[in-house]
């Protein structure tokens, strides 16, 4: 199964620093999503662009887990040549994830 079946996601950044949140659509789909999907994988996920650590938030009271990628924007917003400085694609990739 997808990610996206039973998640959305939003991103967020700062400096090199891509953040990205995972939001389960239905409650009881939030420990399917915390068992499957944590740092080391989305870290191997992202391993051709993610240079340094991810640290992994639980927010259980709202369903949602969130990925803090720390050298994850080839330098942040004014000194990347990604297309996607902003790392706002990040979350439909995420989202292909196979769980």
């Amino acid at each position: 199964m997808k990610l996206r079946e039973i998640a959305h996601s939003r991103t967020g950044e700062k400096g090199n620093t891509s953040n990205i949140s995972l939001i389960a659509y239905r409650a009881e789909d939030f420990e399917k999503i915390k068992a499957a999907v944590t740092a080391e994988k989305v870290k191997a996920w992202f391993a051709d662009i993610v240079t340094g650590d991810v640290v992994r938030y639980e927010l259980p009271a709202i369903g949602a887990l969130n990925f803090v990628m720390y050298g994850a924007l080839g330098g942040g917003v004014t000194r990347s040549l990604a297309l996607d400085m902003h790392s706002k694609g990040l979350s439909a990739a995420i989202l292909d994830m196979d769980i």
